[in-house]
């Protein structure tokens, strides 16, 4: 099985949630997505097939989230991907895709879904 995760190490959920990857014996490509963000489309991919809107897809905590005005209703899909793009922090986490399907785990025991 073919398994990659969205990670950032400093997020407890997403530690949690390799662990579980693990535990099942597969090894993931594990990308930190701060430094290698994915592409645009790959995002919007992700989310889709997450069956999650674009809002669900981003991290609501922090001061870059407040600073940018991004909690705005009326921002569009385009307006929200494009700070995600601009800043990858802001892409929640941890995303897994496997041959089961796309998750964005949260909470970690989601990952369970798609193993």
């Amino acid at each position: 099985m073919s398994i990659t995760i969205y990670h950032n190490t400093a997020c407890g959920t997403s530690r949690k949630t390799l662990e579980a990857i693990r535990a099942t014996g597969v090894e993931p490509q594990v990308i930190d997505y701060v430094k290698i963000p994915p592409s645009r489309a790959a995002l919007k991919d992700m989310i889709a097939k997450a069956g999650i809107s674009v809002r669900q897809a981003m991290r609501n905590k922090g001061d870059l989230y407040v600073e940018l005005g991004l909690a705005d209703a009326s921002l569009s899909d385009e307006a929200l991907l494009d700070a995600m793009m601009a800043h990858p922090i802001l892409i929640e986490r941890p995303f897994v895709v496997s041959d089961k399907g796309v998750r964005l785990c949260r909470p970690s025991e989601l990952v369970q879904e798609i193993l």
